[in-house]
């Protein structure tokens, strides 16, 4: 199939080339002119101009969005439109809200345009070789394009959810999942830096992602990392929260569930970029007001 593939970034640069090696045609559209020489290297077609790329596209255009959830995407769309025509196929593969998707879907259906919501999760390395796909909206154009799924993913690595919105609501809750497996090993590494015993962390990775119960890709990440012998005192500590472990709990508050560990690994993010912290400095001084306990100035 030919399709377009609109940001060329490290996600969509990789489904550029995971395409390409599966015998499609791709064009990429991007306003970087810096990712052209890849995309062409990897036998792709390199566009920054929107109706020169319509001009080269396939009767039926499927275009493959690889954007930052949000406006930048939900402009996209609404500009892609004004050059599709009915029965042409755009498909969100970034980490959009649910909500959003709802509405590109209907706001493409007014179109005559066919949209899918695909949560993709794998990293850079799962887009380039092999990534995991959520796929919302008609079952019918999911149908149609299973081919381009299978080759895009692992074996048993991608689901029709249903309807519009479904794809990213799964891929929400795989992150918000994600957020309290990586707060728990962050935690249990933290324990095992502080015990009396000279664990050689690397090791430790290793021993627990050979036939344990909490062996996972993650655990292979953790064993890489101290393989490479990180200074952990030239890291910041500082954990940027992207949206989906928000989305997730204000999801949970909207349905009155409760998702206790997937919130704290929320706050303990929030935590982290909290540079004045108001709140510890403020317990620290009201201890020192009732009970005279010293507290520590800052530098």
């Amino acid at each position: 199939m030919q399709i377009t593939v609109i940001g060329l970034g490290k996600m969509g640069m990789g489904i550029a080339e995971n395409l390409l090696r599966h015998h499609h045609q791709v064009n990429g559209f991007d306003i970087n002119p810096n990712v052209a020489e890849k995309i062409i290297k990897l036998g792709g077609n390199y566009y920054s101009d929107m109706e020169q790329l319509v001009e080269h596209t396939a009767e039926r255009q499927i275009f493959w969005m690889m954007l930052p959830a949000g406006e930048l995407t939900n402009n996209m769309i609404r500009d892609v439109l004004g050059f599709l025509r009915k029965g042409d196929i755009v498909i969100d593969a970034g980490n959009s809200h649910y909500k959003n998707s709802q509405n590109n879907y209907e706001y493409c259906q007014t179109k005559g345009v066919h949209f899918l919501d695909v949560g993709t999760s794998g990293g850079v390395e799962g887009a380039k070789n092999g990534a995991c796909m959520m796929i919302g909206g008609e079952k019918k154009i999911f149908d149609l394009l299973k081919p381009v799924f299978s080759d895009l993913c692992v074996d048993k690595g991608f689901m029709y959810s249903g309807p519009a919105g479904s794809g990213h609501y799964l891929k929400m809750v795989h992150n918000g999942i994600e957020y309290g497996m990586m707060q728990s090993i962050g935690e249990g590494f933290n324990l095992l830096h502080h015990s009396p015993y000279d664990y050689k962390m690397n090791e430790v990775a290793q021993v627990f992602n050979h036939g344990s119960v909490i062996r996972s890709w993650l655990m292979e990440l953790t064993e890489k990392i101290y393989q490479q012998q990180t200074d952990m005192t030239e890291i910041a500590g500082v954990i940027p929260s992207s949206g989906e472990g928000k989305w997730t709990v204000e999801e949970a508050l909207r349905l009155n569930v409760n998702l206790p560990v997937i919130t704290q690994a929320l706050m303990t993010r929030f935590a982290s970029e909290d540079y004045d912290k108001i709140s510890e400095k403020l317990v620290a001084l009201l201890r020192n007001q009732f009970g005279g306990h010293d507290f520590i100035k800052g530098g």
